[in-house]
């Protein structure tokens, strides 16, 4: 089970941390007493923001009222240009309910959190196994599925094709992460789990692929080399994951009878 523990301040650069601020400064004013917590999730938690990350936030609110919100409209545009801000809105009674229908989103957001303003507001939040199981088998569907498409209308161009492949390294390292930590009922940063779970699935050359794409989220457009192999690479890892998902729902299922 994921730990409820939030981590801590993460490493931004000074300019991330200061539009974050900005926006942050933003929401506290226009949102008043509404405003109930902050969480930041995801790779900024983490201190890992690459060139292709989003910096993810969650505003928890007693209620959405227009006439704050709009308030909050225009700060958000800019750090959404300026950092790729993202931002989920969330009332604190639909806490639970989101946890269960996001399950995949919401194991994440336990792995990696770091609350910015308020009280840590997933710190007794419990996610079935079984909504868990199910929503990761649709997402890694989706990533395959996705990519295939991905691949047939971008290939002819290699700039795009690595365009593909360092915006869906983020996904893919958050569905390992997601998949050991059922499998093993231990929490692993997600780095580290694609690169143990690409191993333990047997995908051929997977040490060299995982360090090509740390070079490609850093600098997508610059690394086209061999981009067709890394991105063979990472769909045959997405249906690997397919499958050992498959294994571990039908596990699950025995153990239920």
């Amino acid at each position: 089970m994921s730990s409820s523990k939030p981590l801590e301040a993460p490493q931004l650069s000074p300019a991330v941390n200061q539009v974050l601020q900005q926006f942050l400064s933003a929401a506290k004013e226009s949102l008043g007493e509404h405003l109930l917590s902050i969480v930041l999730y995801g790779s900024a938690a983490e201190g890992k923001l690459r060139a292709t990350s989003d910096v993810n936030l969650i505003l928890v609110l007693t209620t959405f009222e227009q006439a704050e919100v709009d308030l909050l409209r225009t700060p958000l545009r800019v750090a959404q240009s300026a950092i790729e801000l993202r931002v989920m809105f969330l009332l604190k009674d639909e806490i639970p309910q989101a946890a269960h229908a996001f399950a995949s989103k919401f194991s994440d957001i336990l792995r990696r959190r770091v609350v910015l303003y308020g009280n840590d507001p997933f710190v007794s939040i419990a996610i079935p196994q079984e909504a868990r199981i199910l929503e990761l088998k649709q997402q890694i569907l989706n990533q395959v599925l996705r990519l295939r498409a991905l691949y047939v209308s971008r290939s002819l161009r290699k700039e795009q094709l690595s365009l593909v492949i360092a915006h869906a390294v983020g996904p893919l390292r958050s569905s390992a992460a997601a998949l050991l930590e059922i499998q093993d009922s231990t929490a692993i940063c997600a780095q580290q789990a694609l690169e143990r779970l690409g191993s333990e699935l047997g995908v051929p050359n997977w040490s060299q692929t995982v360090a090509l794409l740390s070079s490609l989220q850093d600098s997508p457009i610059a690394s086209t080399e061999n981009i067709t192999n890394i991105f063979f690479a990472i769909l045959d890892f997405a249906c690997r994951m397919q499958l050992r998902m498959e294994t571990l729902s039908a596990e699950v299922r025995r153990e239920s009878v």
